[in-house]
Formats: structure tokens, sequence, C-alpha cells
């Protein structure tokens, strides 16, 4: 095993009293990509948070860097460099523990942070509207780069995660998966020792997922870098750990290959829970010939939804699937009443009426958008408010207290927590939550509204296996409870086919087939198969 470059040591976190993380034990070798599993709430985004050196330090414990420090300049290495020139100054780099929390000199806990690099999930932190390279050339100024080295180097980058071919595109009009190759190359634009992965492909369909994937190895090989990557998918953990980790509770249950660590995951995931079949009512959605076109500065014009036609029955859990850049996105902007169709019909029915979506106005669209709720997979809360205003006071429902914690704490259980978590989480902040209990929160907020139709935005791309059951029960419970209608946008076909009654396929903007789940799921092509599948956790 290589030299080590983390010693976390006992290390515990509490939060208003209860404790989040219990005797955290164990190091990472330099270059070494450990991952951490575990269910929503287990610890594992507080973590990363503390080996990062954000948000508060631990209650108690300790995370030592070892590290090679110049003492002429402020260059950083690993520790197995001490002894070696500075590449910066030419001066002996000297061996150097770093207690990252008990540091007193705070220079040197910024430099060592300076040495670190993280993709978040989710976000994907790029300034949309430059072109790929400017915005890895942002990313060299911001480490002040040699301005005349920098164009070079940034070409360097881009070609290093394979987007060569996109160099020159605006930022914004990629796809998931190659915007997050752009972040991963701003972040080893820092020339990082270490990269924080925080479920980094958590919204990407499993095709372009294992892209990124490899993407990250590459990067860790070639730059001599260790990661530490979180996810709820044993099969990110597969793909790219050498070591892995099972957080249950706050304390490390197993530590080992990642074979043996999601088998112990694993356990106890039941799915065994029956639904009667539902009896589903007249259409609520009527779309005729919907066309929406863009106008692109490198591409034209984009017909990114193409002569579209389709219904959605009341009660009905309606699927749209495709691959990233089939339009499915577009498509449930369109219904949700947030982008205007260039042309076509699609009307919503609101009690006995149907409103047309196409006319702006409070009698027409916003009549219907008052009773339509949106997760988006880029959704977000208000962070400096608690789970229960978010639920309530931030979206505008005025309720007296008592009713308001009522409510929500029915709302939280149809979003998939249990009747403790619901209680507990109530007065925390979204920043004290894990990324699975954020996203079931959103959804809360979105159901809390009551709306007839909710439109779900990759509801599972941040859920571990066994949440990703509880909120499928949910989403059941709540269409038997409440005539809710479903339409799901999703990559992962597994939750399609277990939930969905109806589906539509697209390719290039179009609907190519409309069915029974199983029907349609048949006739996928090889590619789509391999890029939408969800591989079993």
């Amino acid at each position: 095993m290589k030299a080590p470059l983390i010693t976390v040591d006992n290390l515990c976190m509490e939060f208003e009293g209860q404790r989040i993380l219990k005797n955290i034990s164990f190091e990472i070798a330099e270059g070494e990509i450990l991952g951490i599993i575990g269910r929503s709430g287990a610890g594992k985004t507080v973590l990363m948070h503390l080996m990062r050196g954000v948000e508060q330090p631990p209650t108690s414990g300790t995370i030592v860097f070892h590290v090679a420090a110049c003492g002429t300049c402020d260059y950083l290495d690993v520790g197995s460099s001490a002894g070696k020139p500075c590449p910066r100054c030419g001066a002996t780099l000297k061996a150097l523990d770093v207690d990252l929390w008990n540091e007193k000199d705070e220079e040197l806990r910024r430099r060592l942070m300076r040495r670190t690099a993280i993709m978040f999930q989710r976000t994907f932190a790029l300034y949309g509207d430059d072109r790929v390279i400017e915005n890895v050339l942002h990313a060299l100024d911001d480490i002040n780069y040699p301005q005349d080295q920098a164009i070079n180097r940034a070409a360097d980058l881009i070609d290093q995660v394979r987007l060569s071919h996109r160099m020159m595109h605006i930022a914004r009009d990629l796809s998931g998966g190659e915007k997050q190759r752009v972040v991963l190359a701003r972040q080893l634009a820092k020339e990082p020792f270490l990269l924080f992965a925080d479920e980094p492909t958590g919204t990407l369909d499993p095709g372009t997922a294992k892209i990124v994937h490899a993407m990250l190895i590459e990067a860790a090989e070639t730059n001599n870098m260790g990661i530490v990557v979180t996810s709820h998918f044993s099969q990110v953990i597969e793909d790219v750990a050498n070591r892995a980790i099972l957080l249950v509770d706050g304390s490390i249950a197993k530590l080992g290959s990642p074979k043996e660590v999601i088998a112990e995951f694993m356990k106890g995931c039941d799915d065994s829970e029956q639904f009667d079949a539902a009896e589903l009512g007249e259409p609520v959605v009527i779309a005729r010939d919907l066309v929406k076109r863009y106008i692109s500065v490198d591409r034209g014009v984009v017909k990114a939804v193409n002569g579209v036609t389709f219904e959605v029955s009341t009660k009905e859990i309606f699927g749209i699937i495709g691959k990233s850049g089939a339009g499915k996105t577009t498509l449930s902007g369109i219904i949700a009443g947030l982008i205007e169709p260039t042309s076509g019909e699609i009307n919503i029915r609101i009690g006995e009426e149907w409103v047309d979506m196409t006319k702006p106005g409070v009698e027409q669209r916003g009549r219907a958008t008052a009773y339509i709720g949106l997760l988006h997979q880029e959704y977000d809360l208000f962070p400096h408010r608690t789970v229960l205003d978010n639920l309530t006071d931030a979206i505008g429902l005025e309720f007296p207290k008592e009713l308001a914690m009522r409510k929500a704490l029915v709302t939280l259980k149809m979003a998939g927590f249990t009747d403790e978590n619901s209680k507990e989480i109530l007065n925390r902040m979204p920043a004290q939550l894990s990324e699975g209990e954020r996203h079931r929160v959103a959804l809360a907020q979105v159901l809390i509204r009551e709306p007839r139709i909710v439109i779900l935005d990759e509801p599972t791309g941040t859920m571990d296996p066994i949440t990703k059951i509880d909120v499928k029960h949910s989403i059941l419970h709540a269409r038997e409870e409440m005539d809710e209608t479903f339409i799901v946008v999703s990559h992962d076909m597994e939750f399609v086919r277990d939930i969905c009654d109806r589906i539509a396929l697209m390719r290039g903007g179009k609907i190519v087939q409309i069915g029974k789940t199983a029907d349609v799921l048949a006739i996928l092509t090889e590619e789509e198969r391999k890029v939408m599948t969800q591989p079993a956790a």
C-alpha cells in the first residue's frame, strides 16, 4: 500500500445534540480511490464536508493530512515527495502532518485546501454563457496560472477529459455528462492531490455515468490524485473505487473491497409491498403535434421537441424515457407551463374545464400551473430556513403552527420518510441533511401544495436503493389516496418499469413509441438499453 495521505481518527459530529458521525476511523493512501456508500442520512455528505475543511469543525476526533511542504513558497505535495525539490522554487520539500481542524496556522490550512478539489452532485457549477475553454481558463485564472501558458494548459485539460470536440461549445448547450467532464477539467486545473466527488453521476444516465467514471479513474492515475467518492449506487463504487466504506447511522459498518461492502449494503433491501392496479380516469393532458425549436449559436435551429402527440389519464403514472438530448426535459417543461411551444396544442383539464397551455395569462396557462407540481433534478431549497419553513412559509402556505406541522409530517411521510425521521428533521436546516434527504424534502415541497399533476424530472438520481423503494411506494400511495397523476421523466429503467402504467420513448425530439411499459422497454435498441438501464444495485 502507498504512503498514507489522510488519517481519520475517532471522528464524531453532532447537530443539536444528535450524533451524526460516531467514532469514524480510517486511512486513505496517496492516489487511492475510496468509495463511501450508505443510505440517505447515513452521514456521507457530513463526513466529506469535514474532510474538505468546510462548514463547521467536528465535535471530536482528528483529520490529519500527511504532506510535504515547501518552506520558501506556498507549495504543498503528497507526503512521499518529502526530500524532493519544490517544482516551483527548487527548495527542498519537508514532511509535515497537518491536523485539518486543529491547525493553528490558518494559512497552512488554506494552502492545504487549495490542493483539494470537489465535484458537486446535481449542480455543474459552470459559467453557462461561456465556452468550454473559457470555463477552464477561469479556473486557471483562479490559481494565478501564468497567462502566457494558460491557453495550452486549458487545451491539455480539455483533451484529458476527451472534450476537444466541444472546446468552443457554450457550456449551457452541453449534455449533462459533458458538463460534468468540464467540471472535472476545471478541478484538475487546480492540480489537486485529492478530489472529492459527491454523487458525481447521480443525475446522469448509466451509459454517460460510465464515461465520467472512466474519466475519474484516468485522472487519478494520470495525476497521482486520490479520490473520495460518495454514492448511493453500488455501480458507482464498483466502477471507481479501490476500497469502500459502508456508513450506517453514522458508524462504519464495513470497510473492505467494494464487492464486500456492497453485499453488506444490500442486506435488508425489501420491495415486497403490493399495490392494486389503479383504475385510470378520463384524460387530463392532451397534446397534439407539439413543436419546440431553439436557435443555438453553434448548431443553428435545434428541434428539441418535434411533432409530439400523446394523452395522460387521471391517476396515471406516465413515463417519458430516452437518451440524453432526446427532448424529455423540454417536453416536461412544456407540460408544466414553463416553456411555451413553438407550435402545436396542449390542453390540461382543471375540474371540468380544459385550459389551453399555449395561451399565457391567469385565466389560461396560469390557471393550470397552480395545480401542476414540478420537481426538477436541479431543485433547490431555501438554505437558511428549516425543513418546516421550506414546506410552509417559504412557499407561501400560511397555516397556524399546529396545522402546518401536521401537514408537513403527513407530506414528509408521503415523500418516503418514516414517522420518526419526519419529526427529527422538521427543525433542521438543509445543510444538516444528506442529499437524498434534501431530495425527498423537495418532493414533499411539491406535494404539500396538493397539485393535481406532479411532474418528476429524474426523481431517483440521488437516492439509494432502499430510499428509492420508499419513494416508489410513496408515489403509489399518493396515487391511491389523493388521486394524483404523475409524469415521470427518467433514465432509471428499473424505476420506470416498476412504477409507470405507460411510457413514451423519445428519440431526436420525437415520440417513436408509446404504450404499456413492458412493451415499450422491449423495443429499446442495444445502445438505448446500455445507456438507460440502471445496473442493479
